[in-house]
């Protein structure tokens, strides 16, 4: 038997969005339009008389709510969309003013939207901020992380951290209590602060000429750069952990004795990677990453001004506009795209580097990982094969025959069974990016260059029209958010 070298870089495959339906590649609403069209040209017809003339305009309104695609998706799957929109306009949603006057209570974020149930709880033992979702029923920790530049290395320490980073999420998939895993990367204009640090520590400012003129460089030159930051969330899902909570004495504080335990298993995991966790933030460093997050333009000044902005109470915005394209914050005006799908075939490890590397845009580039249980994935796998076969065989009786899709999604199937009777566990992702500028027609053309980055990166991106305010929370807030 031969094996591959061990400095080889090993191509990696993503499965396909799943585009079967419930019947025929329909999905239950286009099912829905299509059953009732039938049911409403029927009974023109057996009514008789004037009523058959609607029959056309139904039939014709029917097809095309249930054929016509538009932005990726059947039209009659727009009009969910649509009427959310549509009843939060109506009832003032979409737009937030903050009420200086009126102080927010006591423990609770000050952000807008379904955020504003979040409430935060600081751990007693560690100073560390937990951010509790009491409707979702999800408690969550924030890592610090830094790592080296990946693209600079060479392939046998790539492929090592690859499969160090797989067991990473191996180990948070381990013990069945987590919600989700969220890793935020977002690129800021550098404050400076690190550079103007160094030379206070190590430089000789005596007064001469060459120290005056580097003094001035590094005043000047620091907030001129940029940097990239990344955080890691863990979400304890508290209903599937109860009985491990209440043996750790119940409540909130046994909620925060066992998310620190799954912290510490992913801290060793990521040690072991060769990644470098700095701790659990502190409730002023998420005090600053929301306020920057909502107003990039003072977020230097408030990294190099010390203790400024670091309330977590009053780190939210002042006022968020929200459009069905785009959402406008404090200082800036976002967009967030949906990465729909993934490289089609074999790809490396660092196959996003045009669009994390992209320079000249301010984004936030957003994975989301939700654990799925294995009982949950065999009964899904299960039922998804079911389907395949079951529409393959209705195909087969009207003379269909099966496309290259619906082959390799079959396909899709039948290799995440393997991975899962393998002992592997199945995690659901999500890929968000927030865009971000200073003016709209700015906005929109970094949303050009960060979708020609996605193509580059062999990605398909969506921008999520008529829902960019809970977009924006999940893709730009290390909050571990589901969209």
């Amino acid at each position: 038997m031969t094996t591959a070298p061990q400095s080889e870089l090993a191509p990696v495959k993503f499965s396909r969005l799943p585009r079967r339906g419930v019947l025929l590649g329909l999905s239950g609403p286009q099912l829905a339009v299509a059953a009732t069209t039938a049911i409403m040209v029927a009974a023109a017809f057996m009514s008789g008389g004037t009523t058959i003339a609607y029959a056309v305009p139904l039939l014709a309104v029917g097809a095309a709510l249930t054929w016509t695609r538009a932005g990726g998706r059947p039209l009659v799957e727009w009009l969910s969309v649509g009427t959310r929109w549509v009843g939060r306009a109506a009832t003032g949603q979409l737009e937030y003013r903050a009420r200086i006057g009126k102080p927010r209570p006591a423990g609770t974020l000050a952000l807008p939207g379904d955020a504003a149930r979040l409430r935060q709880y600081v751990d007693a033992t560690t100073g560390s901020v937990f951010v509790h979702d009491p409707h979702a029923n999800t408690l969550t920790a924030i890592l610090g992380t830094s790592h080296p530049a990946f693209v600079l290395l060479d392939p046998a320490e790539q492929q090592r951290r690859v499969t160090g980073w797989g067991r990473v999420l191996a180990a948070a998939c381990r013990s069945g209590h987590l919600a989700g895993v969220q890793v935020l990367e977002r690129t800021l204009p550098d404050s400076g602060k690190s550079l103007a640090d160094w030379w206070q520590s190590h430089g000789h400012d005596d007064g001469s000429w060459a120290a005056r003129t580097y003094g001035e460089l590094v005043d000047k030159a620091g907030p001129a750069g940029e940097r990239h930051a990344t955080t890691i969330s863990i979400a304890l899902d508290l209903h599937a952990a109860s009985r491990t909570v209440r043996a750790a004495g119940g409540g909130i504080r046994g909620a925060a004795a066992v998310l620190r335990q799954e912290v510490d298993n992913v801290n060793a995991a990521l040690r072991a990677a060769n990644l470098a966790p700095s701790g659990m933030l502190e409730p002023g460093d998420l005090a600053l990453i929301l306020r920057s997050a909502y107003d990039p333009s003072v977020a230097a000044a408030l990294e190099r001004h010390g203790s400024l902005g670091h309330d977590l109470a009053l780190a939210g915005p002042v006022a968020v506009t929200e459009s069905w394209e785009s959402l406008r914050s404090d200082s800036a005006h976002h967009a967030v795209l949906w990465i729909s799908e993934w490289p089609r075939s074999q790809v490396y490890p660092g196959f996003l580097a045009p669009l994390l590397l992209a320079v000249g845009v301010q984004r936030t580039f957003t994975l989301r990982f939700t654990p799925v249980r294995v009982d949950a994935a065999t009964r899904d796998i299960r039922k998804k094969k079911t389907e395949h076969l079951s529409d393959a065989a209705q195909r087969a009786r009207l003379g269909q025959i099966d496309d290259a899709a619906q082959t390799a999604e079959y396909a899709d199937v039948l290799q995440q069974e393997a991975d899962l009777t393998a002992g592997h566990s199945i995690l659901r992702t999500t890929a968000l990016i927030a865009v971000t500028a200073s003016d709209s027609e700015e906005l929109e053309h970094a949303v050009a260059a960060i979708e020609q980055a996605a193509i580059q990166a062999s990605c398909e991106t969506r921008r999520l029209w008529g829902q960019q305010a809970q977009a924006f929370t999940a893709a730009a807030l290390p909050l571990c958010r589901p969209l």
